[in-house]
């Protein structure tokens, strides 16, 4: 019986060779097209693009192939390209969805499939519901195969994002800004599907940029293409090299962000959304809401409230800040998990995008990152949010998920404020500190989210929420 094929947050991802083989990708991408049939019964286009793991250019040619079988026009982008780009390209196509071959983040034995809709954002439960159906009914009827008969069996055309996508971020970033400031900055895509996209932007506009891992590499140096404190190293050394006051990172497909001070210091997401959040609000003038997932920072909380700005918070899964940008409800809309997008443009996590407006806030306000931090707390209160995860036996994950169900008045001598249940459970104390579990969908593991007020009380938050799991 074949392995049953389940999108997540963030499509189905699997390890090459073990789940992730041609014959599993034959029946994904047949659901997709099913899909795509039921929807428009003709005339359809769906875009295919790839981030540069092994294999990106057959699994895009069996994708093609696939679609032309069900009359879809596949538009096929023979480059690697990143996430956002090819999320700009399905609206300004008007294609009627794309499939992404990429595993994001994971490690360089994964590969992966996201569907985006015609409006360019992540699919949402309901249509990955669909898909997991459509899946079945093929294989359904694999094992009593009629032949397929379609008026036509259209040929791939070709797309290339690159120049509509860059066009777009050099409406929505002030890049002038950032060469009249004179900023050095050093960028590394991780060998993966920015390469030639930040760097060549602002080179283009006269600002000095120095790259690192800009060249193929489908192992992604042995690690997971995630733009981590612990990965950036070799940027550091760009930076002192060029003496940078920024140095920006992106993950394997584009839409995850890792941003470095100019000491050195890597600044986690959470604050780089608040900071974008507030520059934004400054800068644009915008003050029509903000979103982030119940994981994320409560600084943001704290920003909404002194803009008297509406506050949005979503489960986890970017889908949800998307549906906020669609319908123009949110300045900005962030996940701790690096993932972020603004008012009109994609509603896909855009970590080029991320980069590239640190680059402008940081060029026009005149400071550092870590300046500016100090002058955020300053004026609405000090954050220290961390997030851990946690390997779970069957026994304790078990004895864990009941505990998920209770009502705590009090937690360690803290009272307990508010219980949150948008997403897994969250705790909210009286001093505004919180803890947040959420179990795996995909492994056994429990993430914990912690925010406090000081760094001590963070470092007694977490050693709290650890001994709750396992007590």
């Amino acid at each position: 019986m074949a392995a049953k094929i389940k999108f997540g947050t963030s499509g189905w991802r699997a390890v090459m060779a073990d789940e992730f083989t041609l014959a599993n990708v034959r029946r994904a991408i047949s659901g997709i097209a099913r899909y795509v049939v039921s929807q428009k019964a003709s005339g359809a286009r769906v875009i295919v693009g790839r981030d540069p793991r092994f294999l990106g250019e057959t699994l895009c040619s069996l994708a093609a192939d696939i679609f032309s079988s069900y009359g879809i026009t596949p538009l096929v982008i023979s480059d690697a390209a990143p996430t956002p780009a090819i999320s700009y390209a399905v609206i300004q196509a008007k294609s009627d969805g794309a499939v992404n071959f990429t595993a994001s983040h994971n490690p360089p034995d994964y590969n992966g499939i996201k569907f985006s809709t015609p409006d360019g954002a992540p699919a949402l439960p309901a249509v990955t519901a669909r898909i997991e159906a459509e899946i079945a009914a093929y294989d359904a009827s694999s094992s009593s195969p009629k032949k397929r008969v379609v008026p036509t069996s259209p040929p791939a055309e070709s797309l290339d994002p690159r120049r509509m996508y860059l066009a777009r971020l050099r409406d929505i970033v002030d890049v002038g800004t950032v060469k009249k400031a004179g900023l050095r900055v050093a960028f590394d895509p991780l060998w993966g599907a920015a390469r030639g996209y930040s760097d060549a932007l602002l080179r283009e506009a006269g600002v000095a940029v120095g790259t690192v891992h800009d060249y193929r590499d489908v192992l992604f140096g042995g690690h997971a293409p995630e733009p981590d404190d612990h990965l950036l190293d070799p940027m550091r050394e760009k930076m002192r090299e060029m003496k940078a006051h920024l140095g920006i990172a992106t993950d394997g497909d584009a839409d995850r962000f890792g941003i470095v001070d100019e000491d050195g210091t890597f600044f986690q997401p959470n604050y780089i959304i608040a900071l974008l959040f507030d520059y934004l609000v400054e800068s644009r003038g915008w003050k029509n809401g903000v979103g982030k997932s119940v994981a994320t920072t409560n600084l943001i909380n704290a920003l909404a409230k002194h803009h008297k700005v509406e506050l949005h918070e979503t489960p986890v899964g970017f889908k949800y800040i998307g549906e906020l940008i669609k319908q123009d409800k949110i300045v900005i809309g962030g996940e701790e998990s690096a993932g972020l997008s603004i008012r009109g443009h994609v509603p896909e996590k855009d970590g080029i995008l991320a980069g590239l407006l640190c680059c402008e806030m940081v060029a026009r306000r005149g400071k550092s990152l870590g300046q500016q931090l100090k002058e955020l707390f300053v004026k609405v209160g000090s954050f220290y949010p961390q997030r851990e995860n946690f390997r779970l036996t069957p026994e304790v994950k078990a004895k864990f998920t009941e505990k998920l169900g209770l009502e705590p008045k009090e937690f360690f001598g803290r009272k307990v404020n508010e219980i949150v249940r948008t997403d897994g459970m969250k705790l909210v104390f009286e001093d505004g500190s919180w803890i947040c579990y959420r179990l795996s969908g995909t492994e056994p593991v429990v993430r914990v989210y912690s925010e406090a007020r000081n760094a001590d009380d963070l470092k007694k938050l977490s050693a709290a929420a650890k001994q709750w799991i396992f007590e």
